[in-house]
């Protein structure tokens, strides 16, 4: 038994189909006016013959140029396309004008026209006499250069110009573009590469290779003019030796392939069915209209809207092209695959990964299925969110943007908006410092009929911090020393982070000794050790007055009465000055103790830091109060002197 295997992309490529359904449809409306096509329509000698038969003309270059004017009817520009000048010279003929170019041409006039307005070397990888290469020359505004070898390419002379623009020829054999890429960028170090080889004849030809590898003979369906054929029958012919070139059945001597018990069929992008169908059903058991319905129901899955599953075939840091399993392949532009901006699709996925998408247009304008990543993506997170919302579940995403009124984060491709009086439960005027970052929140409202989707980061802080704060008050009693880190400091004191509340130390706790600003003992950051003074509902008062450093419990040896005892002047009032003995231990020197002459005010005398002697003259150690006197000191140095100078004139009257 005979298995015959029909590649999957044999037969018309979407802008030849286009274009021959142009030219039928001309003849079904022409309403009597004459048709005609601007060149052979496609290379294929059975499509323009049954067109010709159908009253189509073929209008020459060289013919159409000697013509008088004054033609009328319907032109139809050939799928190849054709230069800037012909579309004057059509236009100028009374003609009206139909153009069936390919879109995929239509996009190489596009790049050379302005690349070559630049000033910048035009290289047409190609064969140059291809009507679709005359056509992309007609739209230089230079003088391109045109290679088809590695051989040509190397006769090339310097090139002086700016810029090298590499452009390719739709139909031109991919691996050997491949290899003339690398040689002009080893060559030059100002070149531009545009692959313009069309995916279809792409696949087409990867398909051809990988099929005839695997078969005993291999059928090439095609006009003898087509370029696409040739190299699908030179590609082939390398993988499997009984490769045959055929037009139609009729070229095919069966008995060639008898003793082969595989046989693969492709067809040139300018084939019609028909002809491969008949190829097909002379050694095939299964039907082609069987094969041809399991085609075409792969098609109709193919509108706007649908969610089809296809492999990567080839990645740009921009572009994504998938095969879809219909006559073009579909495109995934960047803002269609993440909202993230800037991706480089290549660091995301790779050639041969299976990818879940959505159509958007079955024609982007050049012959392309767009599709969607990101919208598969998202439909698939609304479910998630929405479940995330019905049972507040917390989510974990990274901020993506931020503007004025809140942040932006994505999870997996949809976007949730989380206002700034809810990205904290305090006021964040700096809200680029959460960008980039992941957070934590939870969906408070979900309408994806609107587009919108809040998200809330307050409300987990805020139950974060209500959680341990419970647990800190059910740990902590009065006297536990706690270790806290400084949040605020203020004029009367700080504020410390306990780990769940915050707890307030008193600048009148900071010390045993006087202290006239925090901010000169503790700065934010701070990890200070306390203990607790008091707990007050939520408030707690921390002191740093530990009791085993308090300076009066060895006051009294240190301060007995009649001591003398040296000070530094710390402050002053009306009836005297405060004298600071060590920190935390102040005594009085009464105005009227400050000398045995009178003083109105102790500023007459003193300075504030100055350090003065004087002698306690009393001590409560309840009250915590030193009384000192100058006056006394000075009393007892002049009784010292009344003393010796008694005992002087004692001496003295012995004497005589």
């Amino acid at each position: 038994m005979r298995e015959v295997l029909l590649a999957k992309t044999a037969g018309f490529c979407f802008g030849v189909k286009r274009a021959v359904e142009t030219v039928y449809n001309e003849i079904a409306n022409s309403e009597n006016k004459k048709v005609y096509t601007y060149g052979p329509i496609i290379h294929n000698e059975e499509v323009v013959a049954d067109l010709k038969s159908k009253g189509v003309t073929i209008l020459e270059e060289e013919a159409f140029d000697n013509m008088s004017s004054g033609l009328s009817g319907k032109v139809i520009i050939r799928s190849h396309g054709v230069g800037r000048d012909v579309y004057r010279k059509l236009d100028e003929s009374g003609l009206i004008v139909i153009d069936a170019t390919c879109p995929f041409v239509k996009k190489i006039h596009k790049i050379v026209d302005e690349e070559s307005a630049k000033g910048n070397c035009i290289v047409i990888v190609g064969d140059k006499n291809h009507p679709e290469v005359q056509g992309i020359i007609g739209w230089c505004n230079n003088e391109p250069i045109v290679i088809d070898s590695m051989e040509t390419a190397s006769k090339i002379g310097e090139i002086m110009e700016k810029n090298v623009v590499l452009v390719a020829q739709t139909t031109f054999n991919s691996i050997k573009f491949k290899e003339l890429v690398e040689f002009f960028r080893k060559k030059y170090y100002n070149v531009c590469v545009y692959n313009t080889i069309c995916n279809a004849t792409h696949d087409r030809q990867e398909e051809a290779r990988e099929l005839a590898a695997r078969v005993d003979a291999m059928i090439i369906i095609g006009g003898k003019k087509s370029s696409n054929t040739q190299k699908l029958y030179d590609m082939s012919k390398k993988q499997c030796k009984n490769t045959y070139y055929i037009q139609t059945l009729v070229d095919l001597d069966l008995t060639v392939i008898e003793s082969a018990r595989r046989v693969g069929i492709t067809a040139g992008a300018s084939t019609p069915k028909n002809i491969i169908k008949e190829v097909y059903d002379s050694m095939s058991e299964l039907s082609f209209e069987e094969l041809l319905k399991q085609s075409e129901e792969n098609q109709t899955k193919i509108k706007p809207g649908s969610v089809v599953e296809g492999k990567i075939i080839d990645v740009k840091p921009d572009e994504i092209v998938v095969d879809i399993q219909y006559k073009a392949d579909g495109i995934i532009t960047r803002n269609e695959y993440s909202n993230t901006p800037n991706l480089d699709l290549t660091t995301v996925v790779n050639v041969g990964d299976p990818i879940k998408v959505k159509v958007v247009k079955t024609n982007d304008g050049e012959g392309q299925v767009l599709l969607s990543y990101k919208r598969v993506a998202a439909e698939k997170s609304y479910a998630m969110l929405e479940e995330a919302f019905e049972n507040e579940t917390v989510l974990k995403a990274k901020v993506t943007q931020v503007v004025e009124g809140g942040v932006s984060v994505l999870v997996e491709e949809c976007k949730v908006f989380i206002p700034a009086s809810l990205v904290s439960d305090v006021y964040e005027k700096n809200l680029s410092k959460f960008m980039d970052q992941e957070i934590e929140f939870v969906i408070t409202e979900f309408n994806p009929k609107k587009r919108r989707i809040i998200g809330n980061r307050k409300k987990l802080i805020v139950a974060a911090k209500a959680e341990a704060a419970k647990k800190l008050f059910d740990s902590i009693n009065v006297g536990d020393v706690v270790e806290g880190t400084v949040k605020n400091v203020t004029s009367f004191g700080a504020f410390i982070d306990l780990g769940g509340a915050d707890g307030l130390l008193h600048i009148s706790e900071m010390s045993w000794g006087r202290i006239d600003d925090p901010k000169s003992v503790l700065k934010v950051g701070d990890k200070v050790k306390t203990f607790i003074k008091d707990i007050n509902g939520e408030k707690i008062a921390l002191s740093l007055k530990f009791e085993d450093a308090n300076p009066w419990v060895k006051a009294a040896e240190k301060y007995t009465v009649g001591s003398e005892v040296t000070g530094k002047v710390a402050r002053m009032t009306a009836f005297g000055a405060f004298v600071e003995l060590e920190p935390g231990v102040d005594a009085l020197l009464h105005v009227s103790q400050i000398s045995n002459e009178h003083v109105e005010k102790p500023e007459d005398v003193f300075k504030i830091g100055q350090e003065i002697t004087a002698k306690v003259v009393d001590f409560k150690q309840e009250e915590k109060k030193i009384s000192l006197s100058i006056k006394a000191m000075l009393k007892a140095e002049e009784d010292v002197t009344e003393s010796e100078e008694d005992v002087t004139e004692s001496g003295e009257a012995v004497e005589e």
